[in-house]
């Protein structure tokens, strides 16, 4: 972490300083199901996002990404709309200070080794350390899980215009070394889940398409899924009889199937999980693909292709990762096996918290 220099000292600023950590994640399996009421099985990874903060005079907050050099400056209670990275950091500070708990003014550095635009939720990662770290340099209290996860989601609907559920945000906060988090995203209830793998390896495999969520139909697929609910007289596509499908259009239809079997899959990947049974973890991987592809229609000829490959290279199960339009692919190799070029293992890591202050 960066000491303050004599200029800044000159200028006002204070040697309070913290730093958070947030990692990406992965999910395991239940895609589109958090903003559905459903289901879903992420883990934190070991890769994430640290940010630090100073306190400083005045009323700004000042920016700085250390992998590319680019900055931002803006009032920390009001802050004018932004694009790209901008718009997340932001939105955070917005909602911070709508919450009541506005952050002090502040110079911020992001340090990332979580690539973005790949499906592993760097945008997640990102707001969770810049809350976490703002809240800590302001003394105050941090909300409990859910709550602050809800205030990281605002972040990315409102200020970054892609309407995710909580997945992401509640991977990173509660994720734990060695297991999955089981997400109710009707109750919110979490459950931590092994993820003893008996010696079989997840890894993720970079498509080469890189996702641009607020571009692509990801809302689309939201709204699709809004009125399908609508037509059934649910509240959610999780609540819906599989029985009563066969009146929506053709889309709307597959959009409802894919949700309602991703629920079981995820019940199905919890009891495999339990039972050591990674052959049919895989196996759901694999039908998760397939209705993502087929049912859901967010797959890509890259993402495709790198499904293929995975599975040449000996991945009993590989799928798309994450809200889909691109990004990284998911395999599961059993023992033995060795990856394919360009692979990552995707190890379990910790969850969110603030490293320090001083």
């Amino acid at each position: 972490m960066r000491l303050p220099d004599p200029d800044d000292r000159e200028a006002g600023v204070g040697d309070e300083r913290v730093a958070a950590f947030a990692p990406g994640r992965v999910n395991l399996i239940g895609e589109h199901t958090d903003y559905n009421g459903g289901l879903c099985l992420p883990f934190a990874l070991g890769r994430g996002i640290t940010v630090s903060a100073r306190a400083i005079a005045g009323t700004e907050i000042s920016v700085l990404r250390r992998d590319s050099g680019e900055e931002d400056t803006f009032e920390s209670a009001r802050p004018e709309p932004a694009t790209g990275w901008r718009a997340y950091v932001r939105g955070v500070c917005a909602e911070l200070a709508a919450a009541g708990l506005a952050a002090p003014a502040a110079r911020v550095e992001i340090d990332s080794d979580l690539p973005a635009g790949v499906g592993l939720s760097s945008s997640a990662a990102l707001e969770v350390a810049l809350a976490l770290a703002l809240l800590a340099l302001g003394g105050r209290p941090t909300p409990p899980v859910v709550e602050l996860a809800r205030l990281c989601s605002r972040a990315e609907n409102s200020w970054a215009g892609v309407q995710t559920g909580l997945l992401d945000q509640l991977a990173s906060l509660a994720g734990r070394r060695g297991a999955a988090v089981l997400i109710d995203c009707r109750s919110f209830v979490l459950e931590l889940v092994p993820l003893a793998l008996d010696g079989w390896t997840l890894a993720t495999i970079d498509s080469g398409s890189r996702r641009q969520l607020a571009g692509s139909d990801y809302n689309e697929r939201r709204v699709e899924c809004r009125a399908a609910a609508e037509r059934l007289g649910v509240t959610s596509l999780s609540e819906a009889d599989p029985a009563g499908l066969a009146d929506l259009p053709e889309a709307l239809r597959r959009r409802a199937r894919h949700v309602i079997g991703e629920n079981d899959r995820v019940r199905r990947a919890v009891d495999a999980l339990y039972t050591h049974d990674p052959e049919r973890l895989a196996e759901l991987i694999n039908a998760s693909h397939a209705s993502l592809r087929d049912l859901f229609e967010v797959s890509t000829p890259a993402v495709e292709a790198t499904v293929e490959r995975a599975r040449a290279a000996g991945a009993r199960g590989a799928r798309l990762l994450g809200g889909g339009f691109g990004g990284s692919v998911l395999a599961l190799f059993p023992p033995g096996t060795e990856l394919p070029a360009g692979a990552i293992e995707a190890r379990p890591g910790e969850g969110a918290a603030v490293l320090g202050a001083s």
